[in-house]
């Protein structure tokens, strides 16, 4: 019997309700939603503005606007929209830690 070795990969998949779950073993999120703090915090670090995020995730202004303020809940493929950019950009989203969420730049 030959047993077959598999290499390790990250990835992110979509729950049946649509939250993304971390599969990375090192993170160990289990359920991860975007938050508005965390996307303002993440486009600071990147000098961005909104502007520069709505292009970038191909949301609208107004939505980015909204979320950020409170104002709305955008739906979560938007949301995915926007941490994908992010993600891109360089930004890495930091689990609940007992501290509260948060983000950070990867090392260049």
């Amino acid at each position: 019997m030959k047993i077959l070795q598999s290499k390790v990969i990250y990835v992110r998949i979509k729950s049946a309700t649509s939250h993304v779950l971390c599969q990375h073993e090192k993170c160990n999120w289990g359920d991860f939603m975007l938050t508005s703090a965390q996307c303002r915090a993440a486009r600071a670090l990147l000098e961005w503005s909104r502007e520069e995020l709505a292009a970038a995730s191909k949301v609208a202004v107004r939505t980015v606007v909204d979320f950020e303020r409170n104002a709305r809940e955008p739906r979560e493929v938007t949301k995915d929209a926007l941490q994908r950019a992010l993600e891109a950009a360089g930004v890495i989203f930091v689990a609940e830690n007992g501290e509260g969420p948060g983000v950070r730049l990867k090392k260049r």
